[in-house]
């Protein structure tokens, strides 16, 4: 056990070669030492475990090597080397600037800085973390970092740039360290399996990768700890329960229960998932995803988007083929909307559960008549065609011209001004027209009695909401114009009768005609009057002095205790 080392340390780059994702740097850094221009101050910054102390003590090798090769690598032969590998060089000093970030500690380094290197050409100092220095800290390193001793080369590494003040940034050169790329952790981690003698697929090594978030060290420490789990022989189903990570399993069959409408088989994936421990908004996050991979294996020439492997790879192109990308956009849409509106959610679970439903209903989603109250008319249509009473229907088209004939004369002697001759006033016209073309001549009438029942169960009969209330709790009256019985129902004010009027007043005619047999009836919404209207109480002394008015015990109890009203 005590002989162990972790595949992070075992398997630190000790050369430029070995130094993965960072090729641009390395290339650099060995033509500054080929050509001999060498920087007092240099700052290597970037994401956590990408390689910027790893490129450091590399670059300190071999500026300070007896023996570097022709491609600028340290040769790990010569005393330099041998000692910097054993810990025991006094020309290559690190230092942790998360610890030792006063100015005590940076005056014992410019003690160190004077100096000469005894082994080498230079005296190297590497300062890790070096954005955790203090203000004074930074101010007594300036003059020192701006004027080394020609043997001195400063190395600075950190995680955060942006808090480095600018003094120090403008006396240094700075080497911005890349996130590593998935299919580079990926070559790395096969590699180094093979020479444990370990056994991994493709899909695990793109699951660890994909976990690892472009850090290399995380990647090795989540290596050691699957092979730890899992042995020699690793397989994707031990990985993604060690890692907890959401299968893509999931994604494809969650994509191909919306396909089919099966909202059901949905919310049961969703309850299988949240039952195994995984955190609801990552699931969401996962479906998106998902959806985004589908509509790049869709759309060609992007291949080189997606990192993950060919087998893989062949699985969503199957699926995205079945998918249209106008369904993958709207899809994309309505789980950018669950995560955006997730935290503010008070019902956090249904908020989700009602995504997948609306997702399940892309594929083939109700029309837009069908959600308003005129859907009535599409599913009633071919009762129209066959009423009880056939005479109405004969009637207008025995009489087609003399109904026409009063409109011609009209719209010849029409003055051609802009008042009179607007496209509003011929549109309502037009309408007129055709709705006077259209309607027969009524026969019997109905009681008003049986009017009102069937009113009533067209009003229950709506699907939306706000509409079948509006409806069923409107007061209606009955009048005779032009030989056809008039349905007056009030509604509550003058946008909601134009929005009646021009998006269901013409399905919901169509479908009260027919439950009634009679195609003489009209429904005419009319705007209740303000004198009748409800009086609506906001303010609390409003609300106050009501209940006053109308319960005299609260009034005297008010009066007694003297209560102020506000």
């Amino acid at each position: 056990m005590s002989d162990y080392i972790v595949s992070a340390r075992k398997y630190r780059p000790d050369s430029f070669e070995s130094l993965i994702g960072q090729d641009n740097i390395a290339r650099t850094l060995k033509n500054s030492i080929l050509r001999g221009k060498l920087a007092h101050a240099y700052l290597f910054c970037g994401p956590r475990g990408v390689g910027k102390t790893s490129a450091a003590r590399i670059f300190a090798k071999t500026i300070n090597c007896s023996n570097p090769s022709s491609g600028m690598e340290p040769c790990g032969k010569c005393e330099s080397c041998l000692s910097f590998q054993e810990g025991r060089s006094y020309c290559i000093h690190e230092l942790d600037a998360a610890s030792n970030n006063g100015v005590e500690d940076i005056k014992a380094l410019m003690e160190k800085v004077q100096v000469p290197p005894q082994v080498g050409k230079y005296s190297v100092f590497i300062i890790d973390e070096v954005h955790m220095l203090t203000q004074s800290a930074f101010n007594a390193f300036l003059k020192t970092l701006e004027e080394p001793p020609a043997h001195a080369i400063f190395i600075l590494a950190t995680t955060e740039k942006h808090k480095i003040i600018p003094t120090i940034l403008s006396r240094c050169q700075t080497y911005d360290f890349n996130r590593i790329s998935i299919p580079d952790i990926v070559r790395n981690l096969r590699d180094i399996a093979g020479k444990e003698n370990i056994t991994i697929d493709d899909e695990s090594l793109h699951i660890i990768a994909h976990k690892a978030d472009g850090a290399m060290r995380d990647a090795l420490t989540i290596f050691d700890q699957t092979v730890a789990f899992c042995g020699t022989e690793v397989r994707y189903e031990d990985v993604i329960r060690n890692l907890n990570v959401l299968d893509y399993e999931y994604g494809f069959k969650l994509v191909d229960a919306f396909l089919t409408r099966n909202y059901a088989d949905a919310l049961l994936t969703f309850d299988e998932i949240l039952s195994k421990g995984f955190n609801a908004l990552h699931f969401v996050s996962a479906i998106s995803s998902h959806l985004r991979d589908l509509l790049v294996s869709r759309t060609g020439g992007l291949e080189s988007l997606l990192d993950m492997p060919d087998s893989l790879r062949a699985r969503y192109r199957e699926q995205a083929g079945r998918c249209s990308v106008k369904f993958l956009y709207d899809a994309l849409g309505i789980t950018s909307q669950c995560e955006a509106g997730y935290r503010a959610a008070a019902n956090q679970r249904l908020h989700i559960e009602y995504a997948l439903m609306k997702l399940s209903f892309l594929a083939g989603a109700p029309d837009d008549s069908m959600k308003a109250a005129g859907a009535a008319a599409t599913e009633s249509s071919p009762k129209v065609e066959r009423p009880a009473n056939p005479e109405p229907k004969e009637m207008p088209k025995q009489e087609p011209e003399p109904k026409r004939e009063p409109a011609s004369p009209r719209r010849a002697v029409r003055p051609l001004s802009g008042a009179s001759l607007s496209l509003s006033s011929l549109m309502e016209e037009k309408k007129e027209e055709v709705r006077k073309e259209e309607e027969p001549v009524p026969g019997a009438f109905p009681s008003e009695d049986e009017i009102t029942g069937k009113w009533k169960e067209l009003a229950s009969g709506i699907s939306q909401p706000r509409l079948a209330n509006a409806l069923s709790n409107a007061k209606v009256e009955f009048r005779e114009e032009d030989g056809c019985k008039c349905l007056d129902f009030y509604v509550t004010n003058e946008a909601q009768k134009k929005w009646i009027e021009e998006k269901v007043l013409r399905g919901l005619e169509t479908k009260f005609r027919s439950m009634l047999g009679c195609g003489g009836i009209r429904l005419c919404p009319t705007v209740v009057p303000e004198e009748e209207q409800e009086v609506k109480i906001y303010m609390p002394a409003e609300k106050a002095e009501d209940l006053m008015s109308k319960n005299a015990d609260v009034k005297d109890l008010v009066i007694d205790l003297g209560l102020e009203i506000k």
